[in-house]
């Protein structure tokens, strides 16, 4: 049987070796057979360093979003070749899509987002500029630059495309090259994934290692520069985390390891409500999507007392038309288990569980198979348990199956009591129409959870469900659950930065950033800056235009034509008993209109358009008879790769003629590329 291929140093690599055999999920038969033995692994890294790193950090953000899009798109269309090769992992066409499909959705996510939300730029500067003296020649800057290492990424076998695609989501963006290492009973998975990756010739040399098999002595190669994601058990992160190296080094460590995920009935959704069916729909789907080997699958299902018997009833009935069995088979709805020695750690689980209760629904040794043999595959049934909330096995004990335990409780107070025994979740269900209910319950769990997802009839027809990492959102939890935060949006990309504080003088500060700060030079050649396509501006460009005499006929016009007869610009006797004005002023969006009619060129030009206002401050009253002069800063260009122009962020400051600023903001305008 053949050996799985590692893609290391540029090159594909078969380990020393027989291996170790991988088995097909459903049938028991041998897929192939995975070793790492005699593979460099610290020879990868270094690769990873010197060539995949250099090449990432020369690509701006949008570049790399461009890159992570187009990945998507070529994923997409070999999905039905991962759906077939996914079904030998005992996954049905729907777990499939849920797992392949959702990799490529986080690939394409987060190149969305860099688009919008990250500079096109190789440094991402955060936050205001901090005055760090009184006269303005001192400042601070926070900025984030890409670690000079490599982000290794250990993953778990429940999720052999979407794992590895979420870790280098972020990582890649971040400009921070990758070494994915799966877990092995699904490694023939990841295997074909990252072929077709490196077929696509998309991502840079050394952009993205693989290596099937142990990672052996990697660890001790590490530096304070690269990174480690982890997804597995707790103990096995525990482990991995007090490695010699990793503490030495202070390496970047993130875990995602075991969780007891709660949902919670509320007292207010009984049986005959939406709210009641809902729950009893996503306590099922999460008991049997991927057979229950869901990081963030229910565990403990929170029940009003009451309505225990009620919930155990109408899950039950669902629980029994779930059809077991071969992926692709008529009517099946649940496949296997990842292999048989999880089939075997699932019944010892069960077997614990049930020492703290009773077991309602299914049977952990004996499952109706459809189309396939059910000693020789890895099936059980879905199994539902009632069991008492006080005792230690229901928080401490997780079934990595279709296993859920119902747990009653009586008060919303007794509820965060027992979720918080959970020590640390990943993801929490309240399901309930009750806003003071929800309140109390989410409020009292979130310090023990990463995620809290609100049920109701509300918002059930968009929500993504109880399980659903979304890449917008962080993913992780505290405690047990690992501390970590493998996704997040953009915190994921800065997770993979380093974060310096920057103290220097304006201009020094400007060279640094590419971004014009207040004190740094500006320069004015005559040409009005709108008249300059994005390539011909510079950060400094700047125009003084004014001054504008702010008169009593402007302000009684302004008033008149918007409707704004605010007392403080109409009313002569309440104005000037307002202590912040003390008599008639200029409304603050009159003064922001006559700047902008001091600084606008009307003729057409490269200027497209104004597309909005950011941070805008009136900072001091404008009276009548006030002369106002406003000077207008190019601050920022974003070129857009894929259109024929860019956006420009202005720094407007509009000053009296004592020179006093009276308003400060930002204007944002889309301008033409010379050559579009």
């Amino acid at each position: 049987m053949t050996l799985l291929r590692s893609h290391l140093s540029g090159s594909w690599q078969t380990g020393t070796g027989d291996g170790r055999p991988l088995h097909d999920a459903v049938t028991g038969e041998e897929v192939a057979r995975i070793s790492a033995d005699g593979l460099d692994l610290a020879g990868a890294l270094e690769y990873g360093r010197r060539t995949g790193g250099p090449a990432l950090r020369e690509l701006t953000f949008h570049q790399r979003a461009a890159l992570l899009k187009a990945l998507g798109g070529h994923l997409r269309e070999h999905r039905d070749e991962l759906y077939a090769v996914s079904a030998r992992t005992g996954a049905t066409l729907a777990d499939s899509k849920f797992d392949v499909d959702g990799g490529i959705g986080v690939l394409l996510a987060y190149a969305s987002k860099a688009k919008r939300e990250l500079p096109n730029d190789t440094v991402y500067v955060e936050g205001p500029v901090e005055p760090l003296g009184r006269g303005g020649t001192f400042l601070g800057q926070h900025l984030l630059t890409p670690l000079h290492g490599v982000a290794v990424q250990v993953n778990a076998f429940n999720f052999p495309v979407w794992g590895p695609l979420e870790k280098l989501a972020p990582a890649f963006l971040a400009g921070v090259p990758t070494l994915v290492k799966p877990a092995s009973p699904t490694a023939f998975l990841t295997a074909r994934l990252i072929e077709l990756v490196v077929e696509s010739g998309l991502l840079p040399d050394g952009a993205l290692q693989f290596v099937a098999g142990s990672l052996g002595d990697c660890f001790d190669h590490l530096t304070g520069q690269d990174l480690v994601s982890f997804t597995g058990s707790a103990s096995t992160a525990q482990t991995l985390r007090s490695h010699p190296v990793i503490v030495r080094n202070a390496v970047r460590f993130t875990a995602e390891a075991d969780s007891l995920n709660l949902a919670a009935l509320g007292p207010d959704a009984g049986p005959g409500t939406e709210e009641f069916d809902l729950f009893v729909r996503a306590l099922t789907t999460e008991m049997t999507v991927k057979a229950g080997q869901k990081c963030t699958a229910i565990r403990r299902a929170f029940v009003p007392r009451e309505h225990v018997d009620a919930v155990v009833e109408a899950v039950s009935a669902r629980l029994a038309s779930v059809v077991v069995g071969a992926p692709g088979t008529d009517g099946v709805r649940m496949g296997a288990l990842a292999s048989l020695d999880q089939r075997e750690e699932v019944r010892r689980s069960v077997k614990a569980l049930r020492d703290a209760g009773r077991l309602v629904s299914g049977d952990p040794d004996h499952v109706e198979v459809a189309g396939a043999d059910a000693d020789r595959g890895a099936f059980v049934s879905p199994m539902l348990l009632v069991g008492d909330p006080d005792r230690a096995e229901p928080h401490e004990i997780e079934a990595f199956g279709p296993v859920s335990t119902v747990l009653p409780y009586d008060s919303a107070d007794r509820l965060v009591e027992y979720a918080a025994r959970g020590q640390g979740s990943l993801a929490g269900s309240v399901v309930s129409a009750d806003p003071a209910f929800v309140r109390a319950v989410v409020l009292g769990i979130a310090p023990f959870h990463g995620r809290v997802h609100v049920l109701n009839a509300r918002d059930a027809q968009e929500s993504t469900g109880h399980g659903s990492p979304l890449p917008q959102l962080v993913h992780g939890g505290p405690g047990r659950a690992g501390g970590g935060e493998e996704m997040g949006g953009i915190r994921g990309v800065l997770h993979h930065m380093q974060r310096t504080a920057v103290q220097a003088d304006p201009d020094s500060l400007a060279a640094i950033t590419g971004r014009w700060v207040t004190g740094a030079q500006r320069h004015d050649d005559g040409v009005h800056p709108f008249r300059k396509h994005l390539e011909e501006l510079r950060p400094g460009d700047c125009l003084v235009a004014g001054p504008r005499r702010v008169t009593r006929a402007d302000v009684e016009h302004f008033a008149e034509f918007t409707g704004d007869t605010f007392y403080a610009h109409m009313d002569e006797a309440a104005a000037a008993a307002n202590p912040l004005f003390g008599q008639r002023v200029a409304h603050g969006y009159l003064v922001v209109s006559l700047a902008a009619g001091l600084f606008v060129d009307p003729d057409p030009g490269p200027v497209l358009a104004n597309f909005g206002v950011d941070g805008l401050r009136f900072l001091t009253p404008v009276r009548f008879d006030d002369e106002l002069t406003v000077t207008l800063t190019c601050k920022q260009l974003t070129p857009r790769d894929s259109a024929g122009y860019g956006e420009v962020r202005w720094d407007a400051d509009v000053t009296r003629q004592d020179g006093e600023s009276v308003a400060r903001y930002d204007v944002l305008t889309l301008v033409a590329k010379k050559d579009a």
